[in-house]
């Protein structure tokens, strides 16, 4: 972590090509790259190599146990469109029907560490999130484990992977937003909430902190922060209202129009790219920058048709530059997993 001062607020807009709007991406194609022969032999003997190596547990896999150098040019393109492009892409192509959902957990993973390295998702650590309806509307489950709507929010990663392999009976749209480009609007016609944004909030816990540690943020974490000229975005929006509710934190007229407003720009179509992964394809984007959101759902009643995707949180190899109070949002990264636990909160 960089020990150089953070900014407090920005009075100029982004200048970048993740702040983009919706319109100007102008639909799914255009952010998907379809996979050839080429890119699945590559998987296919980085998965053989695997093989090999049979004591190899998920976990242990690292860059140099999934070798793709047939395709090293791309998964850099790939990389660089996260990292300084437009921050979300999609792959299609993978051959699901073809694998055991083993392989696929195991190609996914590999794939994900030439991204980032995988950590914790929840108290029970989950280094590959199985995002599975287990809880139907009860909000008192983790998010990927419910099938409640969803507000566009940040996960407590640097990038965020999504591999779908099926999708719901109805509902469970995915939306994606560039919050800098929602800054730029607020800069632009709501000046005077801005700062509040990069103020912060206190965020809920949602009882996965370690015991003896408050239940929700000892210090305001900042929607929006930059170091080293590097800007984070940390947004969710539900933990906010959760914290404020529950343990009567102040939070003044201006700072919920700021929220408010924020949300209001976001969701509208302008700034939303609204689109369903379908079975087969895989979703990259940088959460530092991109917010997500999906509707609620309902399953097929046959219980191998329950949607169902993978995901991947994952933090920068090298280390993002970031202000402190991410480093409290975050830690090392994920949520530190916890014996006997589970993601649900019973207070709620």
């Amino acid at each position: 972590m960089s020990t150089n001062a953070a900014s407090t607020t920005r009075s100029k807009p982004f200048d970048c090509p993740a702040a983009w709007k919706a319109t100007a991406i102008a639909g799914k194609d255009n952010i998907a790259i379809d996979l050839t022969t080429r890119h699945i032999e590559a998987f296919d003997n980085a998965l053989t190599h695997l093989e090999t190596r049979e004591c190899l547990s998920l976990e242990d896999i690292g860059r140099d146990d999934f070798l793709l150098p047939a395709i090293t040019d791309d998964i850099r393109d790939w990389v660089h469109e996260i990292e300084h492009g437009r921050g979300v892409l999609i792959l299609r192509g993978f051959p699901v029907e073809r694998f055991t959902l083993e392989k696929i957990e195991r190609l996914w993973f590999g794939l994900g560490t030439h991204f980032g390295r995988a950590v914790s998702q929840s108290v029970m650590g989950d280094l590959v999130g199985h995002v599975v309806d287990v809880a139907g509307p009860d909000s008192r489950h983790r998010a990927y484990r419910n099938s409640c709507e969803l507000q566009l929010h940040t996960d407590r990663c640097d990038t965020v992977g999504m591999f779908c392999l099926q999708k719901a009976w109805k509902g469970g749209l995915s939306s994606y937003a560039s919050a800098l480009a929602v800054h730029d609007e607020m800069l632009a016609t709501r000046p005077e909430l801005v700062a509040p944004l990069w103020r912060g909030f206190h965020l809920h816990r949602f009882g996965e902190q370690l015991p003896g540690e408050p239940p929700y943020s000892p210090v305001r974490i900042p929607v929006f922060s930059e170091r080293d000229g590097v800007t984070t975005v940390i947004l969710l929006r539900g933990y906010i209202d959760m914290a404020a509710d529950e343990f009567d934190l102040s939070i003044n007229d201006l700072e919920w129009e700021a929220l408010n407003t924020f949300a209001d720009i976001a969701n509208r179509p302008e700034f939303r790219l609204d689109f369903t992964l379908e079975p087969g394809e895989a979703i990259l984007f940088n959460n530092c920058v991109i917010l997500h959101k999906r509707t609620a759902f309902e399953d097929h009643t046959e219980p191998d048709r329950k949607r169902h995707l993978m995901r991947l949180w994952l933090m920068d190899w090298v280390g993002r530059p970031t202000d402190s109070a991410v480093g409290v949002h975050k830690g090392p990264g994920g949520i530190r997993p916890q014996e006997g636990r589970m993601p649900y909160y019973t207070n709620r």
